[in-house]
């Protein structure tokens, strides 16, 4: 079992769950997110003052999946989350983390069939 963590744009959330549905993987968590990569920000006028904002508004990703759907997931998100033909700076990061263990809380189930098929 792997957890996959992924910080992709606001606006391409759509896309990303569009990919994984037809991949099969639905299960998810969404959270709003705020940081900073290569990009380090950038300036707005807010009142005729130039505002420097450093933290980026972001979307986290975390989709726990067997390990048959890993490479799937990462391709999906990979190629659904990337702005244009060759990408942007802040199009985001995915980490693939090993997941020890998961419980379904309703039943009880436990590792590879708490998270799916």
């Amino acid at each position: 079992m792997k957890l996959i963590v992924a910080i992709i744009r606001p606006e391409r959330l759509d896309e990303v769950q569009q990919a994984l549905a037809e991949r099969d993987v639905y299960l998810m968590t969404v959270s709003d997110v705020r940081g900073c990569g290569r990009q380090r920000g950038h300036t707005e006028v807010y009142r005729g003052q130039a505002v420097q904002t450093r933290l980026i508004p972001k979307l986290k990703l975390e989709i726990a999946v067997n390990e048959p759907f890993v490479e799937a997931t990462v391709e999906a998100i990979v190629h659904a989350a990337r702005t244009g033909d060759t990408g942007a700076i802040g199009d985001g990061k995915i980490f693939v983390l090993n997941l020890d263990d998961a419980i379904r809380i309703r039943t009880g189930e436990s590792g590879p069939d708490a998270i799916g098929p």
